[in-house]
């Protein structure tokens, strides 16, 4: 990811003495790096669970029913702090935060959908194109200037995705375009969240994840109410805990370091939805998706290369 890559006006405040971060960031770049690959790896068994879940009932139902007990915790946690939920809530970019919000949770309902249509590999190995969607993706959102090997470096991890959904065959259909559209919000929800994590906390942009989410599913989740089996409550508690867990490591991880330093290890959550999409579901990891998989992966590595160059021209300078 390459939403924070050092430019001239993010550098232009920072005339206070370097030495004191730059001592500092090795320690908060590894705490932050091991709560992306555990976040990777819980995203993953969350994955699996919304697959099983999304089977069974409506993906939009199953997505209130989370961010229900999501915001719940929330409330709970805030509920003997100081000034309790609002103080919690403030905010120096509520609209930022909210959109965050709104996109995070309709990008899990069209995700779990995918789930089901695609299953969790085919899903996946398109869903790896997002840090390329971040890179693209950071011009108009952050305004940071998109050179021509970032463009060259979509254009290869897009010819992967080809490769994966084979035109004609296979995954290729209106069905494909599912794990792509996900793609993209989740990128955009990405950097706002490294947005917004530039003047707020963590714990005030994971209060409005979950309120936020809340009230988006509430309002278009009741119409898909449904009873749930006694079987598969056990399921959807553990699918609301690790919801939570999971994105305030990310949340937190994205306020601890740069975006782009952290880029390589989001990857490794397709090394864990691949076991569990072949043990557990009885997938196929097909030749042409490993392929194709690998492409994307390879793109994306090569963009967050650049970046780190980028970032030590301009700390030279």
């Amino acid at each position: 990811m390459t939403d924070n890559i050092p430019t001239g006006p993010v550098l232009a405040p920072g005339t206070q003495p370097a030495a004191r971060p730059l001592a500092q960031k090795p320690d908060r770049q590894g705490t932050a790096i091991l709560l992306i690959c555990v976040a990777a790896f819980i995203f993953a068994i969350q994955d699996g669970i919304s697959r099983h879940l999304g089977s069974e009932y409506s993906p939009v139902f199953v997505t209130m029913l989370r961010y229900w007990f999501f915001a719940l915790a929330v409330v709970l946690l805030t509920w003997r702090r100081p000034g309790g939920l609002r103080a919690a809530m403030r905010s120096k970019r509520p609209f930022s935060q909210a959109l965050r919000g709104v996109l995070l949770a309709l990008e899990i309902v069209i995700t779990i959908e995918a789930f089901v249509r695609l299953g969790l590999i085919n899903t996946h190995a398109v869903f790896a194109c997002y840090p390329l969607l971040i890179s693209v993706l950071s011009g108009p959102v952050l305004g940071e200037k998109v050179g021509w090997r970032r463009w060259v470096a979509a254009g290869v991890g897009f010819l992967g995705i080809l490769i994966i959904l084979q035109p004609g065959r296979g995954v290729f259909s209106a069905e494909a375009a599912l794990p792509f559209l996900a793609a993209v919000m989740f990128a955009v929800y990405g950097l706002l969240t490294r947005r917004v994590g530039r003047d707020d906390p963590a714990m005030v942009s994971f209060v409005w994840t979950a309120i936020v989410g809340a009230i988006t599913m509430t309002l278009i989740g009741l119409p898909e109410w449904e009873p749930i089996a006694g079987r598969d409550i056990p399921w959807l508690l553990l699918l609301c805990a690790f919801a939570g867990i999971a994105h305030f490591m990310l949340i937190k991880a994205y306020e601890l370091a740069e975006a782009s330093a952290l880029q390589p290890f989001s990857y490794t959550q397709l090394v864990w939805i691949s076991i569990f999409g072949v043990v557990y579901f009885g997938e196929v990891l097909a030749p042409h998706v490993a392929i194709g998989a690998a492409i994307v992966v390879g793109a994306g590595l090569f963009t967050w290369w650049r970046s780190l160059v980028r970032e030590r021209a301009a700390r030279g300078r």
